[in-house]
């Protein structure tokens, strides 16, 4: 896996695009010998920016006046033209509409393609309250590019199912667009007092799966059931259509 650009792309905030980004990055370390480069475009809160391990450029896009400045975008288009690797760009929801309208603008995708990289987008689309709002999310962006997609189905927040009982991936509003998605990545719904205790640790504390295989501040279960969590998701990972 060589070459590659993953743009995390969610117009809700709260939905775990920082989780995505984080497993994703953490993936793709193991996939090619090269740095991996990652990027946060979040302006409000710069949670990827904060893994120390992963080295997170954070790409500041608002003027001082909180205005987006476009040309900002720029510097994030240069860096990922002007070196080789893969690269994971985790965008706030604050930033989604003015990244998308900058990429489609200035034809961004075809740009990085004829560049030799293969773009993704991975959209998260989570459940419970939120799968109206991140479906339609899915929606507009497939809509907008023929990038092809990555689903993250996140279930933290619930099933992912509407009122009746109907599943998104066996909705017309999925079917419509499934043609372009490559792959499906579940983040499962678990145990909330063991594993979501434990992966909420991790998330606090900012460290790696690696960081928290050598720290003294997680037990031997702590460690396991992380363990199997990340085993799941990059079994998932390896399955994509890359």
């Amino acid at each position: 896996m060589h070459n590659t650009v993953h743009f995390i792309l969610q117009g809700k905030g709260g939905i775990g695009k920082t989780l995505v980004s984080t497993i994703l990055a953490q993936w793709l370390a193991t996939k090619d010998e090269r740095p991996l480069r990652c990027y946060d475009t979040d302006q409000e809160n710069a949670t990827f920016s904060r893994y120390k391990a992963m080295d997170v450029k954070h790409v500041p896009v608002m003027t001082d006046s909180r205005n987006i400045d476009p040309k900002r975008f720029d510097a994030l288009m240069i860096d990922l033209l002007e070196e080789e690797g893969n690269c994971v760009i985790d965008n706030g929801a604050n930033t989604f509409s003015p990244l998308m309208g900058y990429l489609l603008e200035n034809d961004c995708f075809d740009l990085l393609k004829e560049s030799g990289r293969k773009v993704y987008i991975h959209s998260i689309v989570g459940g419970g309250d939120t799968l109206h709002d991140t479906a339609m999310g899915f929606v507009s962006t497939a809509k907008s590019t023929d990038v092809p997609l990555v689903l993250w189905e996140n279930e933290h927040f619930g099933l992912l199912q509407s009122a009746t009982g109907k599943v998104f991936t066996e909705s017309q509003t999925y079917a419509d667009h499934a043609a372009r998605v490559v792959g499906r990545v579940v983040l499962a719904q678990r145990n909330a007092d063991t594993f979501g205790a434990d992966i909420k640790k991790m998330n606090i504390a900012r460290l790696t799966a690696n960081e928290v295989r050598e720290s003294d501040k997680f037990n031997v279960m702590e460690k396991q059931r992380i363990k199997v969590v990340f085993r799941d998701l990059f079994e998932q990972l390896d399955n994509v259509s890359w």
